[in-house]
């Protein structure tokens, strides 16, 4: 049965993909997640709407055209008489969204008005895949709950503080100015949250501390955090540059490309080799999980230990070059699928960084596993933290903060 309480302030917070959309509702400013849901097949003929709470476990069944019927469904689910979470919506007090990119018009979160949403379009072409969902979203969104404030929160806000040094590329100028072609990085929300959590776990000030940061999953990247702000981050214009993914290739020479596409590649099948076939996946030809590759790779398999080695082994590089930039570090911090939950992959990485001042523990980080919790020496100069990461939460942080309502 749904919750039937006093009035509080709940933040629903919406991650809206081209066939999926995701939510999850936090009490404020508690911060305590009173359940989160998704309606998946979007735009076929038999979408899934699944969601989970206190109130119970809610599974429908039924069509789902468009984002619009999503949404629909989403109110539905979340006020289900038996198995909702809200006994109605009036206890919203604020919608966030989170939306890939923002380019370099919005450095924070702000509230949706025309401006936002033409910024939103203007910056389809840089993320063709996910801004034209995040939109249709946010319009969804405003039209099922006209009255409650939506808020955007970027993956490349957190970004815009890195100085033209650490974003221009060593291209013609003019590309810049009339392309706008540059570093932006994303999992910006994600680093911003583990970094802050990591501060206060080892009793730290943002403000004199130093961070670099692993988001380490399917989409992996490294942000380099000086007092709280962002100082450079491995993913570029695109979440294709950096290290090696999952699936994406991560940094290559890009002569490369030219040396296919005279050997007959299409742009297309590079463009689909690059994200999709490449990275873990690729070079182990077995999968992009990590937890097969590590089975592969005790069993003796060459290629998936291969393809460990170059994955550790591209994170150590961008350690590396991070910490020469920032002169000092205080908390090397890993999150993500991977960085949560890959022991072993954490050993493979911090192997080696002594000479810098990372020396783990790895009696703790077998011990700590996924949990949020220090895996370092205690004489360690660095301090190595595990931390789960929560965007969801950081987004409805930003957004009470936004819409919090004045006594």
């Amino acid at each position: 049965m749904a919750r039937a309480r006093v009035k509080t302030s709940d933040i629903l917070v919406i991650n809206c993909g081209s066939s999926s959309l995701k939510y999850e509702v936090y009490e404020m400013p508690s911060r305590n997640s009173l359940g989160k849901g998704q309606v998946e097949r979007i735009g076929g003929p038999a979408g899934v709407i699944t969601q989970e709470s206190v109130g119970g476990r809610y599974h429908r069944e039924r069509p789902v055209a468009d984002h619009q019927a999503a949404v629909s469904a989403m109110i539905d689910a979340l006020t289900d008489e038996r198995d909702g979470i809200l006994d109605n919506l009036d206890h919203i007090v604020g919608v966030g969204h989170r939306v890939v990119h923002g380019g370099e018009k919005y450095a924070s979160s702000v509230v949706i008005d025309d401006a936002v949403v033409a910024a939103i379009e203007e910056n389809i072409e840089l993320a063709p895949l996910h801004n034209p969902a995040n939109l249709t979203g946010i319009q969804e969104a405003i039209r099922a709950m006209p009255t409650v404030p939506q808020v955007a929160v970027f993956d490349t806000a957190f970004h815009q503080t890195l100085t033209p040094a650490a974003y221009l590329y060593g291209l013609p100028r003019e590309l810049y100015e009339k392309y706008r072609i540059r570093r932006y990085g994303f999992h910006g929300t994600s680093h911003r949250y583990v970094a802050n959590e990591a501060v206060q776990f080892v009793k730290r000030s943002i403000e004199n501390t130093n961070v670099i940061s692993c988001h380490l999953g399917n989409g992996a990247s490294i942000t380099a955090i000086k007092h709280g702000r962002s100082i450079d981050t491995s993913m570029g214009f695109t979440p294709l540059e950096g290290l090696m993914m999952g699936t994406r290739s991560g940094d290559l020479d890009p002569a490369i490309i030219f040396y296919l596409i005279e050997r007959g590649y299409s742009p297309a099948q590079l463009n689909n080799m690059l994200n999709k076939e490449s990275g873990l996946l690729g070079l182990s030809g077995i999968s992009n999980d990590l937890r097969d590759l590590e089975d592969a790779a005790e069993r003796g398999d060459r290629n998936a230990l291969e393809a460990l080695e170059v994955y550790a082994y591209r994170i150590r590089k961008y350690i590396g070059a991070y910490a020469a930039n920032m002169v000092k570090i205080d908390i090397l911090v890993f999150t993500g699928g991977i960085g949560q939950y890959g022991t072993r992959m954490r050993e493979r990485i911090c192997n080696r960084l002594e000479n810098i001042g990372i020396v783990m523990d790895y009696r703790k980080n077998l011990e700590n596993g996924p949990r949020m919790g220090l895996i370092s020496r205690d004489y360690s100069p660095v301090d190595i933290v595990v931390v789960p990461t929560n965007e969801e939460l950081q987004i409805a942080i930003d957004t009470f903060a936004l819409v919090e309502p004045k006594e």
